[in-house]
């Protein structure tokens, strides 16, 4: 069965690096299904010696010395195995991996979190129970194994993570009058945040005090992921039940939430030059944790705070690029090996460092300099560590949640975030989500559900 997946974005002009939600741009053809003889995994534990191949998105500059000096550091620290590490631009990644055959797959490769399901599903990536240290696997956050996890199988182990928050400028709160949480359980009901808006719209130039990140495109992964999402599911609605979205999509609690969502467009600065925060122009910020680098010039001014509570708890995505292994690897020892070595303490550190992103294991948040206890993004530490899992497990007490893990993704991201931008544009929202669910439910009939 053949199958065209439709686009979602990546805007490289703006976001830095791999650590950045994925917004990568382009088509993606996904082979294989239930009677296409998709190739299962094939490992070999091979010698545990010689050389693997690795792929890899070719990242920021600092992101890629940074991967590099940890290869160097692996092959310094032992000398049986070496390292074959081959870069791609971000723009053509995942369609290299999507065009090659499992068998033409290296042993170690990178993968955007959303894209996940779609390599198990086509037979491109293996489990990592049999290859990967118990220890390590232990040591990775609840927010990134619940990405990394396809059928209760873990496919994958990360580095780093992402995560969301409102970027407030402390003086401009303070001339409103405004106070501000600072944890999930303590954030603003939609209904408060309106009310902060209008008060906030009195003391900002222009009367427009939000940054809604309209620069990124709602209608792509940005308006799924990092807008429509975290507002769905604070609302307690989800973008599927039961692997169909008519229904869940299109529900009263999603259309009573992106209205409620839309309404704020009055406040809200387009933000065209990507400065409306840094210069001033605007009291709140809605965007990620790769901003940081830029907003800090803002000092002790620059505070974090949860997004709004739509009625079930402030939520946020979570999710990025992370490491697997190829289905059909003929030394599942050595990259099982060199998994671990990226997965330590060090390694992490070398790589968070690198790119400002949240730390994805345990004991490197812990110990985070940004994201650790007391530090000054603790609140985005603490959020991706109340995980809440795929959408269908959300409660009011979780707040970081995995994008649907289906192999028929890119529809939904396609389909969610044109919506939401109609929505925002001013369609009445139920008839959006509707024409969004049927074309999803439509793509997902014709592809026998994505289920082999």
């Amino acid at each position: 069965m053949m199958m065209t997946i439709p686009t979602f974005r990546r805007r490289s002009r703006i976001l830095t690096g791999a650590a950045a939600v994925s917004l990568v741009a382009l088509t993606l053809t996904a082979c294989g299904g239930p009677d296409s003889g998709a190739t299962k995994s094939t490992v070999e534990a091979g010698s545990g010696e010689g050389t693997i191949k690795v792929w890899a998105v070719d990242g920021q500059a600092a992101e890629n010395e940074a991967l590099k000096k940890i290869v160097a550091n692996f092959e310094t620290t032992q000398s049986k195995i070496k390292v074959d590490l081959k870069l791609f631009p971000s723009d053509q990644y995942t369609k290299a991996v999507n065009s090659a055959a499992p068998e033409d797959l290296p042993d170690v490769l990178s993968f955007d979190g959303p894209t996940l399901a779609s390599f198990v599903y086509n037979g491109k990536m293996a489990p990592l129970k049999d290859s990967v240290s118990g220890a390590t696997l232990s040591n990775q956050t609840d927010s990134i194994k619940s990405q990394n996890t396809v059928d209760d199988a873990v496919y994958g182990v990360g580095m780093m993570n992402a995560g969301l928050a409102l970027w407030g400028n402390k003086k401009l709160l303070e001339n409103a009058g405004v106070e501000y949480p600072t944890t999930a359980e303590q954030a603003w009901t939609a209904e408060e945040f309106t009310g902060v808006l209008a008060k906030l719209a009195a003391v900002v130039p222009g009367g427009k005090p939000l940054d809604l990140s309209e620069q990124y495109g709602f209608a792509g992964e940005w308006g799924t992921c990092c807008s429509a999402g975290p507002v769905i599911w604070s609302g307690g609605g989800t973008m599927l039940k039961d692997n169909k979205a008519a229904g869940a999509l299109d529900s009263d609690a999603n259309v009573k939430s992106l209205t409620q969502f839309a309404s704020w467009k009055t406040y809200t600065d387009p933000n065209a030059d990507g400065l409306a925060f840094t210069s001033g122009r605007v009291a709140l910020s809605w965007v990620g944790h790769w901003t940081y680098p830029t907003y800090k010039a803002l000092g002790a001014d620059l505070v974090s705070i949860p997004l709004p509570n739509f009625g079930k708890g402030s939520k946020t995505a979570s999710g990025t690029f992370a490491w697997g292994m190829g289905a059909t690897s003929k030394n599942g020892a050595a990259a099982g090996k060199f998994l671990d070595h990226l997965m330590a303490d060090e390694s992490v550190d070398i790589y968070t460092a690198a790119n400002g992103a949240p730390p994805a294991t345990k004991t490197a948040l812990a110990a985070s300099a940004l994201y650790g206890p007391g530090k000054q993004l603790q609140l985005l530490g603490d959020q991706l560590s109340k995980a809440c899992g795929t959408e269908d497990q959300i409660d009011e007490s979780c707040v970081s949640v995995t994008r649907p893990v289906t192999a028929g993704y890119p529809v939904v991201t396609d389909q969610v975030g044109k919506a939401e931008a109609a929505i925002y544009a001013g369609k009445d929202a139920k008839e959006a989500l509707s024409a969004a669910a049927r074309a999803i439910d439509q793509n997902f009939a014709d592809n026998d559900g994505y289920k082999k």
